[in-house]
């Protein structure tokens, strides 16, 4: 488990001081993939480098399996660390060394005979899909192959966590959702806690179980992702979550019109929108005040706003009909007239 307790951290510039971190108190349970997501400038490569300590924090306390990172030695450190792998958004591997030597540098560094870290290396480049590329150089592969190969080099200390900064930034949907997946598929099959630092709402959808916003330097929401998503709190969520405008915002309201809340929280997209289907099958016309919503693979994400007419035995058969779908949560809901 990893924790943070009041973590903060201030850098000198130019006669003054920013403060990146401002107490920021994060649980990262073992085996799981946890998010950190913000807008740039909120502080999540700095929070994503004191928990290594490649950044030093200026106040708080970094804390893997109870014990404090921050007490130990530089020897005991740099052991932690190859239990910590990272990978970056620019890949960083040594192009004038072969795929495998690539994977195989950290555990040379640590002293690995060099037939059983190339034996180590061959089998991650397995697992990521690479052996055939094993005598290859970085140069001769695509974007997504680099960023395997940097998978594989990380995984190759055999780490209890692996640490994303911004991992899919450079890459194509196509190449990411690859990688993505490969990164389910390690924590699945290895236990591997995975915390991934981004500022792409799609990232987090996809792979993560929990979620921490960051918000100039603070913690602004933490919780599940389907919960923080659906129903954010704050404003840097709900920013996050509806950059278009918040379905709270005033609307232009019919008379005798009612509004419904539709939240969709991963569920599963079908042939015929769902507010067709409830106009065909239950005679109910909605009209859309609000949307956001997207689709990730077959699943769908965001919230609308519907406006119905007929009074209350019609907006109770409408949330009746929408909450049938799994993963969809309606509520009637107040808003304010434009």
């Amino acid at each position: 488990m990893i924790e943070l307790k009041n973590l903060s951290k201030t850098f000198r510039v130019n006669g003054g001081t920013i403060e990146a971190l401002r107490a920021v108190n994060l649980t990262i349970p073992d085996g799981d993939i946890f998010g950190i997501i913000g807008m740039s400038g909120a502080g999540k490569s700095t929070l994503v480098r004191c928990i290594n300590l490649l950044e030093r924090p200026t106040s708080g306390s970094v804390t893997l399996d109870g014990v404090a990172l921050e007490m130990l030695s530089d020897k005991e450190l740099r052991a932690v660390r190859r239990k910590m792998t990272m990978i970056f958004q620019g890949f960083h591997l040594l192009m004038q060394r072969t795929c495998l030597k690539n994977v195989c540098l950290p555990l040379r560094l640590a002293g690995v005979k060099k037939t059983v870290a190339e034996k180590r290396g061959l089998e991650f480049l397995e697992l990521v899909g690479l052996r055939d590329k094993a005598n290859a150089y970085p140069a001769q592969l695509s974007g997504g192959q680099r960023q395997r190969v940097a998978i594989a080099r990380a995984l190759a200390t055999e780490p209890k966590v692996l640490l994303c900064d911004e991992a899919t930034s450079a890459l194509d949907p196509t190449t990411t959702a690859s990688i993505l997946e490969l990164i389910r598929d390690v924590n699945r099959r290895l236990g591997i806690t995975v915390v991934m630092i981004t500022h792409q709402m799609s990232v987090v959808e996809s792979v993560c179980r929990h979620v921490a916003i960051l918000d100039q330097g603070r913690v602004a929401e933490q919780g599940e992702v389907g919960e923080v998503f659906s129903r954010p709190r704050s404003e840097a969520a709900r920013r996050l979550v509806f950059p278009e405008g918040s379905a709270d915002a005033p609307v232009a309201a019919r008379e005798g019109e009612r509004f419904i809340r539709v939240v969709f929280n991963g569920a599963r997209a079908t042939g015929t929108p769902l507010i067709a289907r409830m106009a065909v099958r239950e005679g109910i016309e909605a009209n859309i005040a609000y949307a956001s919503t997207r689709s990730i693979g077959e699943r769908m994400f965001g919230a609308m706003l519907l406006g119905i007419e007929g009074g209350q035995p019609v907006v109770d058969r409408a949330i009746a009909f929408l909450t049938q779908m799994p993963d969809v949560l309606a509520q009637e809901v107040n808003v304010h007239a434009s």
